[in-house]
């Protein structure tokens, strides 16, 4: 990832002059691969947490096709990340779906394999 300083952050028209953080995600290491931004400003959110997907306007949640749950599973439990509803879930016999979210209250689901 990356910082964005006040001057940037100003002239580019993206956070009018507030610092932040960008981490950079890909599903997979490869320079094609589909990059996810995702900005953080070092503070809690203003708005209330949904709890659920129409609580809210605007983009509510993201789908991530997997490969394997597996690593996803261990990763989610090595960070405490709550599991939503009574997931992981099977969608048929050999696909699993996961519901997350992340700390602005945006759902994340997660299908593929177990």
């Amino acid at each position: 990832g990356f910082e964005v300083d006040e001057e940037f952050s100003k002239r580019s028209g993206l956070a009018g002059g507030a610092p932040f953080k960008v981490a950079i995600l890909k599903l997979i290491d490869s320079d094609q691969a589909t990059q996810w931004k995702i900005m953080s400003f070092d503070k809690k959110p203003t708005h209330p947490k949904p709890t659920y997907i129409q609580d809210d306007t605007g983009v509510q949640y993201v789908t991530i096709f997997v490969k394997s749950m597996k690593p996803f599973l261990e990763r989610i439990k090595k960070h405490n990340v709550k599991l939503l509803g009574e997931t992981p879930t099977a969608l048929d016999e050999n696909t699993q779906f996961v519901l997350i979210q992340d700390p602005d209250g945006t759902f994340i689901e997660l299908i593929g394999p177990q």
